[in-house]
Formats: C-alpha cells, structure tokens, sequence
C-alpha cells in the first residue's frame, strides 16, 4: 500500500487559510489537480494511493464506490471556492491523474471540470489534461472528453516490449497506447502525451530503443521518461528481494537515459525538465510547470496535495474517509503546513534546477554557490548561463541531478 501522509499541524474543519497565503495570489497562476484513486488491478511497482475493487471492499461501504465519486469529488471544488472567497483567478490549468481516471465514465470526468468552470471559470487558454490507461478510452470516449473541454491527455505506454510491460504488471497490449494517440488526435486532442519508464529488470539496450522508436513513431509531441524506482512495500520490492527478478542498475539507468534523450533529439524533441522531453514550448506541460515554479495549486481527492501561498496541506487518503469528511461538511485536509523563506528557498533550488531554464544563481548560499562553482569546474554546470546568474545542469549534470542539487542546497 502507499506511503504514510507526512506530519503536519491540523487542518480546520472549513479549510480556512492563513490571511497570509492570499497576499499577491493576483500574480501568481492558480491550477487544480484532480486525483482518481482507482485501479482495475494494481502495477508491479506503483505505491500511489490508488485502490483496487478488491482493496475498498468492506473498508468504506458506498462511500468509497467510484459511481459516485465525481460528485463527491465537485463537493471538494466547491470547498475550495468558500476557501478561496473573491479570488478572481481563473484556473490556468487542471490535470486529473491517479490511479486510472478513466476507469469513470468521460461524463463523471467532464462533469468534474465544469464544477471548476462553473466555480472558478477557465483562463481562455486553459489548459486541461487527463491521465489515461490505454485499454480504458476509445474513439467515443476521448470524443466525449474533447467536447468537454479536456484538450491534452497522457498515455501511460512505459514500454513497447511484452516482457517488460510483463515485470511491470501492466496489462495492455503492446502497440494499444501507439493507436490511442491516432483516435486521441482523431477526436481534437491538441496535445498528446506518452509516459515511458526505463530500467526494468530484464530490460535491455535494444527494448529501450524500441520503446523509444515505437512512442515518438505514434506521433505524440511529449514524452515523458522515468527511471524505474523500486519502492519499498510494493510487489516488485518484494519480487526482487526474493530473487525472482534482479534488481535495476544505476548504470543501466544512465545508460538508457543518454540513449533517450539523443533519440528525443534526432526525433526534433527537446528536454525541458531533467525527464520531460516536448516537440514545442506549447507542447510543455504547463500544469508541471506549475509545481517546479512553486505556483498555486488545489489538489482535490483522497491523498492529494495542495499548496497555496506557501501553505501546503494533503488530503486524507482513504476515499471512504474523503467522502465521509465532505458529506459531514468537513474539509478532508489530514494536515498541513506553513513553509517558511527557508523552506521555500531551499524547494525552489529542488526544483527549478531539474528545468531547461535552471536555478537562479542568487538562491545559494556561500556554501552553495561554491558546490556550484565546483559543478562547473566537473562539467556537471553549463558555463554560459553560469555567467548569466543561472545554474543550469549540462547532460552530465542532469545524470547526477539529485547529487548536484544536495550540493547547491548547502
């Protein structure tokens, strides 16, 4: 099962905000993150707080039944319209992820972005994605959903090799998520995205390539490509540990990243965050964006995170205990807290390192900037923009991105 939520101060029952987290909100974009926490079966590694129909029975009755749950969802949206009182932001950008969000029906989806819409109204350029399973949608399905309003939407395809979806647990067919990106540009979609994971057990050389191959062969204009992390907990953990698969090499995660991203950029894709690669800057997505540049964002559902202001808060996890806070009238916040310039100082160098435009040079402290002097002097910083103020990672850098940023935060 999933982590643990952290620890945090309580969340008041209307989900009142300190007076503070709404000073200059004006400037700063506002999204919505919308988390759909059910799975038809549970992957190999995935610790996401997602829940099979075997896992909910018995533990939260119809409460935590997925047929009701966009409504129960719009009430947590209408939270956070008497939270966030007159603010007269539209919403920039809405992402419903999970779990697997189309295992609801595409009108529980479209009904769940007109609550924002009718709430918050949508930015003329909104932009609005959704996760979705290959075996999940259909050509009728994304139609539904284009005519709602949804205009990007992102395939988890992981690999193009039977063997390797095998070790994964993933149960669609090899060539399914390639045909979904036809009927999803067939249906309007204007952005498309495919999610690939490298270092699987067994993986090799020549699979990553033809994964690679077979994603940007599709015709999508994002991809996105992660190393395998083995969490602890999960099957795939307690697979290895037994012996019956090895276990992922660094090496071979290196290895398949520098593959990735020549072959991204021989196919006209450039890297924009250390694992996001787009064909355009129209084609980025906007709503991560937001999450790497510290902007406002409202995460609804069981388990899900926001952050406003510098308050972050989460979401308990359960979605029976989620729909019984909502119908008692309670926020469903589990807890929170309030990030001090510190705090924020230091997630900012976290995060805005892993992107393309780099970290601005004046968040380090002494010992921070002489980490990154000496970055520059490994190769691991480009020296052009160091010159300009930023620390921006070169290929190298990004291989040792965690190692990099540890330093800087000195």
């Amino acid at each position: 099962m999933p982590s643990a939520l952290p620890d945090g101060e309580p969340v008041p029952d209307d989900g009142a905000l300190p007076a503070s987290a709404l000073v200059g909100a004006q400037d700063r974009p506002l999204g919505f993150y919308l988390h759909v926490p059910y799975c038809a079966t549970r992957c190999g590694y995935c610790d996401f707080n997602t829940y099979t129909a075997t896992e909910l029975r018995g533990t939260g009755g119809v409460l935590a039944s997925r047929d009701n749950y966009a409504e129960t969802l719009v009430e947590e949206v209408r939270l956070a319209r008497k939270v966030l009182g007159d603010d007269p932001r539209p919403v920039r950008t809405v992402f419903v992820g999970g779990g697997t969000p189309t295992l609801l029906a595409a009108d529980d989806l479209v009904r769940m972005l007109d609550a924002i819409r009718e709430e918050f109204g949508l930015a003329p350029d909104a932009e609005v994605t959704t996760e979705a399973n290959p075996e999940s949608v259909d050509p009728e399905y994304l139609a539904v959903l284009r005519a709602g309003g949804f205009n990007r939407i992102s395939f988890g395809m992981q690999s193009a090799r039977q063997h390797v979806l095998k070790v994964l647990d993933r149960t669609h067919t090899p060539g399914r998520p390639e045909a979904c990106v036809a009927e999803a540009r067939a249906a309007g979609f204007e952005h498309v995205n495919l999610d690939l994971i490298y270092g699987t057990p067994g993986e090799t050389d020549d699979d990553w390539r033809a994964s690679l191959d077979a994603a940007l062969g599709a015709g999508p204009d994002h991809v996105s490509a992660y190393a395998l992390i083995v969490e602890e907990g999960t099957q795939l953990a307690r697979r290895i540990r037994r012996g019956e698969v090895p276990m992922t090499d660094d090496d071979a995660h290196a290895d398949r990243y520098l593959i990735a991203d020549e072959v991204m950029a021989a196919a006209g894709f450039e890297w924009y965050e250390v694992s996001n690669w787009a064909t355009s800057e129209a084609a980025r997505c906007l709503h991560n964006e937001f999450y790497w540049r510290g902007a406002d964002w409202w995460g609804a559902g069981p388990g899900a995170h926001s952050h406003v202001g510098g308050v972050r808060w989460w979401n308990v996890k359960h979605p029976g205990a989620y729909a019984a806070a909502l119908a008692a009238g309670r926020s469903p916040g589990a807890g929170r807290e309030l990030l001090t310039d510190e705090d924020r100082r230091v997630e900012r160098i976290l995060l805005e390192l892993r992107l393309r435009e780099g970290a601005p040079l004046d968040l380090l402290r002494p010992d921070g900037l002489a980490a990154a002097r000496r970055a520059l002097a490994d190769g691991l910083l480009a020296p052009g923009p160091f010159d300009g103020g930023r620390a921006v990672l070169t290929l190298r850098g990004r291989l040792l991105a965690d190692a990099v940023v540890r330093d800087l935060v000195d």
